[in-house]
């Protein structure tokens, strides 16, 4: 009896020494990068703004009439608009009072 007392006193000390953790040491240091990231490129003009950028300054009169509706959109600078994103909608923005365009950008 006393040697199976043994076996099971020794067994349930591994237990207990196995869910024992290791003693705290100071925190990992994290890795600094050695030099800053690169801005990510810019989104390629896939509706055309570089082009229309002539018409910065202008009557929002002299917009041209859109080919496609759906890939252009005419707005006030402070008028309200839908904040999705659509990289080929060419979205021109004029001051209210004036009418001039004041920007020319995709999305």
């Amino acid at each position: 009896m006393t040697r199976t007392l043994a076996l099971t006193l020794g067994a349930s000390l591994l237990l207990l020494g196995a869910c024992a953790s290791e003693p705290a040491g100071p925190p990992p240091v994290a890795e600094r990068p050695t030099s800053p990231r690169p801005d990510p490129a810019p989104a390629a003009d896939q509706c055309g703004a570089a082009q229309a950028q002539r018409l910065v300054g202008r009557n929002r009169s002299e917009i041209p009439v859109p080919v496609n509706p759906g890939l252009q959109r005419v707005a006030c600078t402070t008028c309200p608009v839908t904040m999705d994103f659509h990289p080929r909608r060419l979205n021109f923005f004029y001051d209210a009072d004036t009418g001039i365009i004041k920007e020319v950008r995709c999305g």
